[in-house]
Order: structure tokens, then C-alpha cells, then sequence
């Protein structure tokens, strides 16, 4: 019984195994939301580094949101992580959702980071 994996850990292991196959030397937009923050991590795993990372749990946006577990501040993450990708010199990506399905806060993200400028 040890070896049955959850819901969640099967559809994140699937999701990663499909971008594994299409990324190239792309790095990954790695996303992680709780109940209450959002995370992202700019990951390049060749090397086996983060790039970048943004979320709602940092000082400035911490002021500069109401609450880290909206739209409003999936949004924000998404234009910081892509501002810091742009200033570490990374404009392609292959976008990792993760266990979560492309909705809501997740969808928020990817499309506040497209429109900062990253390229998935």
C-alpha cells in the first residue's frame, strides 16, 4: 500500500513528464498555490538551479496586496516572476502547473506573466 500515490502527486508527476519532453533547454515556470499565498520559481533543470522566484509572502507585496489567495495577487506574482525572468536574461519558458488544474489563480499567473513579456 506504501506505493499508491495520490491523485495529485500522479497528475503533477504526468504533468512534469510531458514537459520534460517538450521543454529543450527551456526553462520551467514552476507555480504552487496554497490556501492562502502563490508561489512561482523560475527553474532551469539542466543545471538543477531557481533563476527566480517571486510570491505573495514577500514584504513589498505583502503591503502592496489585500490578500496573497486572490486573482488580484496570482496577477502581481505573474508580472514579477517575468520581470525578474527578463533581468536574468530568460524570455522562453515552459509554463509547469503543477498538480493544479489552469483556472483561476493559476490561469491569472501565466497570463499576467505572458503579458509582462515571457514567451510560453
Amino acid at each position: 500500500m506504501a506505493n499508491k500515490l495520490s491523485t495529485m502527486e500522479r497528475r503533477r508527476a504526468r504533468v512534469r513528464r510531458s514537459l520534460k519532453a517538450v521543454a529543450g533547454s527551456r526553462p520551467r515556470l514552476s507555480v504552487h498555490r496554497s490556501s492562502k499565498h502563490i508561489y512561482a520559481q523560475l527553474i532551469d533543470d539542466a543545471a538543477g538551479r531557481t533563476i527566480a522566484a517571486a510570491s505573495s509572502l514577500e514584504k513589498s507585496m505583502r503591503e502592496e496586496l489585500k490578500t496573497g489567495a486572490d486573482t488580484g495577487a496570482a496577477a502581481a506574482i505573474g508580472k514579477l516572476i517575468a520581470e525578474r525572468a527578463k533581468a536574468a536574461g530568460v524570455s522562453q519558458v515552459v509554463f509547469d502547473r503543477g498538480p493544479y488544474i489552469y483556472h483561476g489563480r493559476v490561469k491569472a499567473l501565466a497570463d499576467a506573466a505572458r503579458e509582462a513579456g515571457l514567451d510560453f
